[in-house]
């Protein structure tokens, strides 16, 4: 059982989670719980670390006392659960990420999952003792804490279930996945069942219902997964949720499963570039060496003959630093202007039927142009199609889409 930030808010809330986790307890069930930070928490301790690097400007910064000050947010909501379970008459422990441990590589703030070794773990859990995990964190080969990054407690709780052969359900403000954000389209419906893959894609395109990482691990480890809303009491009528599982387990394959959309978009332009092989492999092997994630491409031919155009997405946090560096790389790249739009949005139209199905692009350019929205970049995969739209034609090209695939008749 995982508890998002909202979910732990407060101590009202705390509580709530306890009855949800003495229930599941009673049902005689082996039981994990990996718990994020109060909500605001981690935000408040970041700034904390940022204020600490302007007191003291002349030292470097370091990652390492970065992560042991944000996992800390954790660490005291496990314990205040553990608390609350054990006032309750159960036994219960906390375990911080080093104790179970959830080995590490040395990326401290994105650090990824070497290893996680379940056997003490799994030990507790076989005396009845409720494992009250903090999330977000784990130790570095070294010996260290590392965080996982924003969002971490998804992939601890994921690994968490692999190591021990359980189901993780993941409760947060959502009593599941939607066919789209219920804040713009209101006819949004709550998904049943959705693959590994949709969720995965879902997640990476801007749903913000799970981690991508956590997806990733998921699917990899094929741990069944379940969105459940953490506000309803034991004994209400919390529904399934939604399960994410493999595409052989959902019976009926839909064409499209959801809308997702992004405005974190930046497009950066890259005019005059010589139209010769290896000015790609420059432009993106030097944003790689700056860890810049790169989405939408697209490359054209340019008016002058030997010449091209292209154009490219990063995330808009990420615009200033990749201007800076196609700046400083001109001479070497050879092309002759550059421009930036950070007033962009992605959309896209997600589902494992288009594999099988024809017609999808169609539909969604006609939903589109019908409305008078303009496209600048397309880009495709097996089962996601996405479109790069001026940002304040955002929600209607939700709407349409949502409408247009036939996803508020589900």
């Amino acid at each position: 059982m995982k508890f998002g930030g909202t979910s732990v808010a407060d101590m009202e809330r705390i509580a709530r989670v306890g009855r949800l986790v003495a229930a599941e307890v009673a049902a005689g069930k082996r039981v994990a719980v990996v718990v994020s930070a109060m909500a605001g928490k981690t935000n408040e301790l970041v700034a904390w670390t940022d204020a600490a690097g302007a007191a003291a400007p002349g030292l470097a910064p370091s990652d390492e006392e970065y992560d042991a000050v944000v996992a800390s947010g954790e660490q005291v909501t496990a314990g205040l659960l553990a608390m609350t379970l054990r006032h309750m008459g159960l036994n219960a422990r906390s375990w911080m990420g080093w104790q179970i441990p959830i080995i590490t590589d040395d990326a401290h703030g994105r650090a990824r999952i070497d290893d996680v070794p379940g056997e003490k773990l799994g030990a507790a859990m076989d005396t009845g003792e409720i494992a009250v995990i903090a999330g977000f964190q784990g130790v570095s080969r070294s010996g260290r804490i590392a965080t996982l990054g924003r969002g971490g407690s998804d992939t601890s709780a994921v690994a968490i279930a692999a190591a021990v052969g359980g189901q993780c359900d993941i409760y947060t403000d959502v009593d599941g996945v939607y066919t789209t954000d219920p804040r713009i389209e209101s006819k949004a419906r709550k998904l049943a069942r959705v693959s590994y893959e949709e969720m995965l894609e879902m997640a990476s395109l801007g749903a913000k219902v799970l981690q991508t990482r956590s997806v990733e691990l998921a699917m990899a480890q094929r741990v069944p997964l379940r969105v459940l809303s953490s506000f309803v009491e034991p004994g209400e009528a919390p529904g399934q949720g939604t399960i994410v599982c493999d595409e052989e387990d959902i019976m009926e394959k839909r064409i499209v499963s959801g809308v997702a959309y992004s405005r974190d978009e930046a497009k950066i332009s890259l005019f005059g570039l010589p139209d010769r092989a290896g000015v790609s492999a420059t432009i993106f092997s030097k944003l790689a060496d700056a860890n810049i994630n790169v989405d939408m491409i697209v490359q054209s031919h340019a008016r002058s003959e030997g010449a091209a155009n292209m154009e490219f997405t990063v995330g808009r946090r990420d615009a200033a630093r990749t201007v800076e560096i196609m700046n400083g790389a001109k001479s070497e790249i050879g092309f002759a202007d550059l421009a930036v739009n950070e007033d962009v949005a992605k959309v896209s139209v997600i589902g494992v039927g288009m594999r099988s199905h024809a017609g999808v692009a169609k539909t969604m350019f006609t939903a589109l142009a019908e409305r008078g929205v303009n496209i600048q970049v397309i880009s495709t995969s097996e089962i996601k199609i996405s479109v790069l739209i001026d940002a304040e034609y955002t929600e209607l090209a939700v709407r349409a889409l949502h409408s247009a695939y036939g996803l508020d008749k589900l």
